[in-house]
């Protein structure tokens, strides 16, 4: 008796679904829905559902601390306190403030001032 060799019944992997050139990236299509909306209700409703209330705290602090800074006049110790942030989160902050190449802090502070 001669033993055949045993073959399993694979499952085959479902063909991957063709991907569009000119569909948006994962975060392109975020921004795409970030800028329909239209009113800070709205804004609300779709930062609730995206973000945990934990995430969306963070976003506020780093916001308040970048509004802080932009302000002057006070020690990081200062804006930690009044923005309920860490000296780590407030250092983070200044240094894209001041260092980085996006500017997207700078670039809405100063829109916001204008």
């Amino acid at each position: 008796m001669t033993d055949a060799p045993v073959t399993a019944d694979r499952p085959t992997a479902a063909p991957s679904p063709a991907v569009d050139a000119a569909a948006p990236s994962g975060r392109e299509a975020l921004y795409d829905a970030l800028l329909s909306l239209t009113s800070r209700t709205e804004m609300d409703a779709f930062l609730q559902d995206l973000c945990t209330p934990a995430e969306l705290r963070a976003f506020a602090e780093r916001w308040q601390v970048a509004r802080l800074l932009h302000q002057g006049g006070k020690s990081y110790r200062e804006i930690a306190a009044e923005a309920g942030a860490s000296p780590t989160t407030v250092v983070r902050v200044a240094r894209f403030l001041k260092e980085m190449p996006h500017q997207g802090y700078r670039l809405v502070l100063d829109r916001q001032q204008a």
